[in-house]
């Protein structure tokens, strides 16, 4: 859930502003945290929600029982590859281990020319603030090219994100 509210607060927001807008929300299928918040309010809205799980995880953990679907994988590769696949964008909010992990996977998919949808970081609280640092060293000490940063959305606002991810797409046609 994180340490701070605004976490949970904006979570809400931001399913319950991709519902009102007809989005389907992808996400893992979790019942728990922060994601169960985005589920319940995406679906409190009258959204639709996809849940993607690994097979391991699904016989561990307990699922969002209310999910338009629940798609259960054999690998994470395949999970990984199916959310991206149903995805129409990303949106990072912040997280743990995985949440760095998928993000990374997605940012250089979309920078290797695998896919051209949108990027963004939710970065409520500034959370993403050490990771954009890193970024920007790496553009210094000439490991990353300077456009690479263009091929991501950052923002502290759910709308202003929204609004963002729809103009990337009005741009690509």
């Amino acid at each position: 859930m994180g340490s701070n509210p605004i976490y949970a607060e904006t979570i809400q927001r931001l399913g319950t502003e991709l519902a009102k807008r007809k989005i389907t929300c992808v996400y893992g299928g979790s019942n728990s945290g922060l994601m169960k918040i985005f589920a319940d309010s995406a679906l409190a809205a009258g959204g639709k929600v996809i849940g993607v799980t690994v097979k391991t995880l699904h016989d561990k953990e307990i699922f969002h029982n209310g999910l338009t679907e629940l798609h259960v994988t054999d690998t994470m590769q395949q999970r990984k590859a199916m959310m991206a696949e149903l995805a129409e964008g990303f949106i990072t909010f912040p997280g743990g281990l995985g949440t760095f992990e998928e993000f990374f996977e997605i940012y250089t998919a979309k920078k290797l020319g695998f896919h051209n949808k949108p990027c963004a970081l939710l970065n409520v609280n500034n959370y993403f603030a050490p990771m954009l640092s890193m970024l920007k060293e790496g553009t210094e000490e000439g490991f990353i090219l300077p456009t690479d940063k263009d091929l991501l959305i950052v923002s502290e606002s759910v709308q202003d994100v929204l609004a963002k991810m729809f103009a990337h797409n009005d741009a690509i046609g």
